[in-house]
């Protein structure tokens, strides 16, 4: 039987866990280590469901939430967030517990009748808004573009529980349900990746409501997101985290430094570049981008001091395998991170000149002109290539 487990007095975790799952959001987010889809449920005198699980996954959360209580007896069903891995399951549950209210912001009303057209009675709240289910209080604060505009967070008031939904989260299967009870290079690293991947074009508003909290002098013990493990012990250590990531200000002496080559050409720049860099006292991180995974390359780029790019020219072009990083710093815009370009060519070297437009596109700052050699690199063109990786590092440091 699959059981539910205890968070705190009253407030259970009845989700599911996904470990086969090897891609998200369709393919842009390549998932190492599974995933799981939290969902908790309140117990008082009134029940309450603090989000959902991935559709697929509703009888393993009905199975747990029966470990509990008959799932009939739920009077309220909260939404923090309508994407499908966190509301899925919504329409089962309202077809078994058809009295239940569901509870969400003003804003996700749309995307709920749009994603589930079955007519269900919808009360909305909004920051401050409370709803007691007896002894114990549930109470909301909107929480827009973390990571979608309808998204809030639910507040256990008593036992001082923050259920932020996506914020907070890692993709990590695991059958542990705390923070504590897991290797912590790979849990950390997940967060890592996490917010890099999902959170860091939003920073500015991950950075304005983590202070609305701290103004607000909400006291955390817990906070219970919606995917990954539970942080029961120094919570606050994973605020601080993503506040100094929303900041910019967890930066390490590293380099990132990512490409892709036709006949090695590039590959010996790179390696030049490296040496270079290493010369100034800073860590190179050297990414093949075909043998890496792009949402790696962007959670090392997290907390380094600068990215080069690399890429031979095809065609007048990016090479095909470097294009979807380039894209992903259009779309995730690691804002202000420092960053140059560099490759080889034969008949025409366009490739540069687009990798840096990219970069400029994804707010990043390119400090440098291109570094380029025309067919195959000679010792004093490595030599070049090693003194610009050296200047690339002492304009960083």
């Amino acid at each position: 039987m699959m059981k539910s487990v205890k968070v705190v007095k009253d407030l259970h975790w009845v989700g599911a866990i996904d470990y086969n799952v090897r891609h998200f959001h369709g393919f842009s987010y390549t998932v190492h280590h599974g995933t799981t889809y939290n969902a908790y449920l309140m117990v008082d005198e009134k029940i309450a469901l603090i989000d959902a699980v991935f559709g697929p996954f509703s009888d393993e959360m009905f199975r747990r939430i029966e470990s509990v209580i008959d799932p009939e007896r739920i009077d309220y069903v909260i939404s923090n967030h309508t994407e499908m891995d966190h509301s899925g399951a919504i329409p089962e549950v309202l077809n078994r517990v058809p009295n239940a209210r569901l509870v969400c912001t003003e804003k996700a009303v749309d995307p709920l009748k749009k994603h589930y057209p079955d007519g269900w009675e919808i009360e909305t709240v909004e920051t401050g808004d409370e709803i007691s289910l007896g002894e114990k209080t549930l109470r909301f604060y909107e929480a827009p573009m973390l990571h979608w505009p309808e998204t809030m967070f639910t507040y256990y008031v008593e036992e001082q529980v923050l259920l932020p939904n996506d914020a907070f989260g890692q993709h990590f299967a695991t059958a542990k349900r705390f923070a504590d009870e897991v290797d912590q290079t790979t849990l950390w690293r997940e967060a890592e990746k996490y917010y890099a991947n999902i959170l860091w074009p939003l920073s500015r508003m991950v950075k304005r409501k983590i202070e609305e909290i701290v103004e607000m002098g909400l006291p955390i013990k817990i906070i219970a997101p919606s995917h990954g493990v539970i942080w029961r012990k120094n919570p606050l250590e994973i605020v601080n985290k993503y506040l100094g990531w929303a900041k910019g200000e967890l930066v390490q002496d590293k380099v990132v430094i990512a490409w892709d080559t036709m006949w090695e050409s590039t590959t010996k720049i790179a390696l030049a570049i490296a040496e270079g860099i290493d010369d100034e006292g800073l860590e190179p991180l050297l990414r093949l981008i075909p043998h890496s995974d792009r949402g790696d390359i962007m959670a090392d780029l997290l907390e380094a001091k600068g990215v080069l790019v690399g890429s031979s020219t095809l065609h007048n072009e990016i090479l095909p395998t470097v294009a979807p990083l380039l894209s992903d710093f259009e779309a995730l815009k690691p804002a202000d991170k420092k960053a140059a370009a560099f490759g080889s060519y034969g008949w025409a070297g366009g490739a540069v000149d687009k990798i840096q437009v990219m970069m400029k596109n994804g707010k990043m700052q390119v400090i440098m002109k291109p570094f380029t050699v025309k067919w195959v690199p000679t010792e004093e063109e490595l030599s070049q290539a090693r003194e610009y990786g050296s200047e690339f590092a002492r304009k960083v440091k």
